[in-house]
């Protein structure tokens, strides 16, 4: 493989338009140095404090209400509620459309951006994007890079990067090894709303009080 055929300089890319290269992930990733696997991830979960039924009877009437058919419905019907929800309760402040320029081949925006409230806490930064045209597996691509993105970004001192990429109805995660510089695209989608306490828990624990991250083997 010629990795030049891909990523060239004087030729710009941002997020979004990798969810639109036909390379597979794998290959993208190592323009950046970085490798991928696919394995179960032991997430890091915390008890989550409220009773989940006011939340989800409001996604349920959203889904009653509105037509499913394009992003903004669904980040408005279905993605937003739940990140409110999360920022709530952990007393989070959530960045939207949160821009970021590394490098010509790493800008863009992130659809939802989750920060610690100080930049070296042990807390986790967490990045949320929106899969456009519901197609996750290309949406994790752009999640990827946009992980890739934040490890030079931020000032964390984490050892691992979280994301989710989602289309407000199947919520997947991912992770970055930033010493080991390894993209983790665990293959387990959470759906709403049968997950939905599931996928509380888990985000509560990445954006609160988890410190280390363990394979399923």
């Amino acid at each position: 493989m010629n990795p030049s055929r891909i990523l060239q300089a004087g030729q710009p890319k941002t997020f979004s338009q990798y969810f639109d290269l036909p390379f597979p992930l794998a290959e993208i990733l190592l323009e950046f140095d970085c490798t991928l696997q696919r394995r179960s991830l032991d997430l890091p979960k915390h008890p989550y404090p409220h009773d989940i039924e006011p939340l989800q009877r409001q996604l349920q009437r959203n889904r009653n209400r509105i037509e499913l058919i394009n992003e903004t419905a669904r980040r408005e019907a279905l993605i937003a509620p739940i990140l409110f929800e999360i920022a709530e309760v952990a007393d989070r402040r959530i960045y939207v459309e949160y821009a970021i320029n590394v490098g010509e081949h790493l800008r863009g925006v992130l659809d939802y951006y989750i920060a610690s409230p100080q930049p070296r806490d042990p807390s986790y930064n967490l990045a949320i994007i929106e899969a456009k045209q519901s197609d996750l597996a290309r949406g994790f691509t752009q999640l990827a890079v946009e992980l890739i993105a934040l490890d030079r970004w931020t000032k964390a001192e984490t050892p691992y990067l979280y994301g989710i990429v989602t289309t407000g109805e199947d919520w997947q995660f991912g992770t970055f090894d930033r010493q080991g510089r390894v993209i983790t695209q665990d293959p387990t989608r959470y759906s709403i709303p049968g997950d939905l306490k599931t996928l509380l828990e888990i985000m509560l624990g990445v954006i609160q009080k988890s410190n280390h991250l363990e394979l399923d083997h």
